[in-house]
């Protein structure tokens, strides 16, 4: 009988660190039990690679909000977020939304910029002024590729001497 009872404590603890391992999850991911108050913002993009719902929105290098939704604009073809921000945290109407990477191997996440407007932003207003994200590939394509040498558009010294 001794032995059922110890298959039992392990298990017992087993769950407990598992439960615990869920709710430190939970509350890194934002889903925190105890909740802070947000308001809702939405933004269009032209390209949301690398965010998903649950994605970190950063002012100055700090996570104030949530993506909570994505979804395709079938009249735009734009991608519209969802954003929950923390509620303290007052945006001016003319603040830009972009999607920033940390660093060339790090991953992406959702910047806002604050503008410099007396008015703020609202729960439910749009935030209009946004970037999508940077494919690195296709810029490094274009690095690589390069211009192709177009000599209509250089001008010589030489022509612009003479008179």
């Amino acid at each position: 009988m001794s032995r059922f009872g110890a298959e039992v404590l392990t298990g017992a603890v087993v769950l407990v660190v598992a439960a615990g391992f869920a709710v430190y999850a939970a509350s890194g991911a934002g889903l925190g039990l105890g909740g802070e108050k947000t308001y809702p913002l939405s933004a269009s993009f032209r390209a949301v690679d690398g965010i998903r719902a649950g994605s970190e929105v950063r002012l100055a290098g700090l996570k104030v909000g949530t993506i909570t939704e994505l979804k395709l604009n079938p009249q735009t073809f734009f991608a519209d977020a969802t954003i929950q921000m923390r509620e303290g945290i007052e945006l001016p109407v003319d603040s830009a939304i972009l999607i920033s990477q940390d660093g060339l191997l790090g991953g992406s996440y959702v910047e806002i910029r604050p503008g410099g407007m007396l008015e703020n932003l609202g729960p439910g207003d749009e935030i209009e002024d946004t970037q999508g994200s940077v494919s690195l590939i296709s810029l490094f394509m274009k690095f690589v590729g390069g211009s192709g040498g177009d000599k209509s558009a250089e001008t010589s010294v030489d022509g612009a001497s003479e008179g």
